[in-house]
């Protein structure tokens, strides 16, 4: 049995879902999004306002696999359309910044040109200071957006230069020794 795909989701007020075949639809507040479903995976909305996921075979570790995932998946769609996902992003360096305009975002990471980065339909973004702060309903898409800002500059060990997550902790190392006295 799967830990995570029998723990049913529970739908709050204000958040619909709807299964047709292989699509769920979850609408709320803050908009909409769709998910398809392996064909291995059943998605049942029971009438206590709760979703359940089941696979075909539990016997088969494949399937147990996509139990847990699409649970997940279905789980952080209700989550996402109720409060929106949120990323933070640090810009760490001398003249390193970063600002939006529209639904671009501008920055100045040690290149010798700013580097412009589109955000797709669905993200939107925010700077304040040295932080860019991506909001989205999708979880996925925010957070390979924020992975995609992260590898223009990811952080180096040696002075921590570049872009971070917030939570992210850059493991430092030593610089180079000074040669002991001739």
């Amino acid at each position: 049995m799967s830990r995570i795909g029998r723990k049913p989701i529970v739908i709050p007020n204000g958040v619909d879902v709807t299964v047709s075949g292989n699509t769920v639809s979850v609408k709320g507040p803050k908009g909409s999004l769709s998910l398809e479903t392996h064909p291995h995976v059943t998605v049942t909305v029971t009438p206590e306002r709760t979703v359940e996921v089941m696979v075909a075979d539990t016997e088969d570790t494949g399937d147990r696999s996509l139990w847990g995932l699409f649970r997940n998946l279905v789980a952080n769609a209700v989550e996402g359309v109720q409060k929106p996902f949120e990323k933070k992003l640090e810009f760490i360096g001398v003249g390193y910044r970063v600002s939006v305009q529209g639904t671009t975002v501008q920055m100045e990471v040690g290149y010798s040109h700013p580097v412009n980065f589109p955000l797709p339909e669905g993200v939107s973004a925010s700077a304040e200071k040295n932080t860019l702060t991506l909001t989205g309903i999708d979880k996925q898409l925010v957070g390979e957006m924020a992975a995609q800002i992260r590898r223009i500059r990811p952080p180096e060990p040696y002075k921590g230069k570049g872009i971070k997550y917030t939570d992210e902790v850059i493991r430092r190392k030593a610089g180079k020794a000074a040669k002991a006295g001739a």
